[in-house]
């Protein structure tokens, strides 16, 4: 079972970082040993001074190198992964996609309307690459302008509805789709470190999130149990 994970800035990581693609990492290696592989085109961390993904510097070194795989930009959404996703799911044999995508375009390139025609998009194009692949597509998370401007509240909550009936209308028995639930327990004041990019406990709960849907409605691993180093 391959898996690509798929995202922005919360995705990719910036150096220091754990991210949550290393908890997902821990958890596949605990409930799947040997039986997935983690692909992607891409493998490194977003760089603050660089301004760009140029970094290796995880938090903890030990992530082996095959894992740290990923289709994840730092200001990178539904729009600019649509044209991608074909070719790297065609490239890498990916047979499940971990999807986290939307904050960035609703904040800076297209409303909720025109976002989910690049959702669908991206699905087309993945499945034209693999009709029988499959996806776990997440939500728009809380995060700290969604808290502090009431209209941008309201365009992420009328995505997050479009992205659900997206999911019903496309949903096949070939092609399943699977809507994650953003964690009821998640505090952009306790879960973040910005108000919008996961810290330790952000990551642990958004890789639970993918984990529970795929166990639950696919029978894949096993229920999310937090690992990894003391305090992180």
């Amino acid at each position: 079972m391959r898996f690509l994970f798929v995202g922005d800035s919360m995705t990719i990581g910036r150096a220091g970082d754990f991210t949550w693609r290393y908890r997902m990492w821990q958890h596949l290696e605990a409930v799947l040993p040997g039986a997935y592989e983690i692909v992607g085109p891409r493998t490194a961390l977003y760089e603050a001074e660089a301004d760009a993904a140029v970094s290796d510097a995880y938090a903890d070194p030990a992530f082996p190198a095959g894992a740290r795989r990923h289709l994840a930009g730092w200001g990178e959404g539904w729009l600019h992964m649509a044209p991608l996703i074909g070719g790297t799911v065609a490239a890498t044999g990916a047979d499940v996609l971990l999807v986290s995508l939307g904050l960035i375009d609703l904040g800076w390139y297209t409303n909720s309307e025109q976002t989910t025609v690049n959702v669908r998009a991206f699905l087309s194009a993945a499945r034209a690459a693999n009709p029988r692949v499959r996806a776990v597509l997440l939500p728009v998370i809380p995060n700290v302008r969604a808290e502090a401007e009431a209209s941008f509240a309201a365009e992420c909550a009328r995505f997050n509805e479009l992205l659900a009936k997206t999911v019903a209308d496309l949903d096949t028995a070939a092609s399943p789709l699977l809507l994650g639930s953003v964690p009821e327990s998640y505090d952009i004041h306790a879960d973040t470190y910005d108000g919008t990019h996961p810290g330790p406990t952000g990551e642990h709960k958004l890789a639970a999130a993918f984990a529970d849907a795929l166990h639950q409605a696919w029978g894949v691993g096993g229920p999310y149990r937090a690992r990894g180093p003391a305090g992180g």
